[in-house]
């Protein structure tokens, strides 16, 4: 089947648009069969971390749909829903933690608003959905 250069040269313009609109970083489903979800406590992070370097390199911001993993790779997407009701968010892990003891994710301000979690922590279930192409092959939770 021939397809024209119109076509093709579409094609590459939007494959090009969703590369940029990614921040540049190239990515990649899950190759093995995904691990199954995870579940356990959510917490939110401190407004007092607002503007501070994250584990990535780049700045917390709580208007951000971002989230702290201990074992995740940076630039992981996943999927975190609330268990109590049933609302889930997509967010990308920028970091590291939560540094609790008995929790399994901290959410941005704006990610556990999402979910309906004010204060305090929530119980969730994590579904890796994306990572980096450059992450390692391990995607134990």
């Amino acid at each position: 089947m021939r397809v024209s250069h119109g076509v093709m040269a579409r094609g590459i313009s939007i494959g090009l648009a969703a590369f940029l609109a990614s921040g540049g970083i190239a990515r990649v489903p899950s190759a093995a069969p995904s691990p199954p979800a995870q579940k356990g406590l959510a917490s939110v992070y401190s407004e007092q971390l607002n503007g501070k370097k994250t584990a990535s390199g780049e700045r917390y911001d709580s208007s951000a749909l971002t989230a702290a993993h201990r074992t995740l790779p940076l630039g992981a997407e996943i999927r975190v829903t609330n268990l109590d009701n049933g609302r889930s968010v997509r967010v990308r892990v920028n970091d590291r933690g939560p540094h609790v003891q008995g929790r399994i994710v901290d959410l941005s301000s704006r990610a556990a608003a999402a979910l309906g979690i004010r204060v305090g922590v929530a119980r969730v279930r994590l579904e890796i959905l994306s990572q980096p192409a450059e992450a390692r092959t391990d995607t134990r939770l």
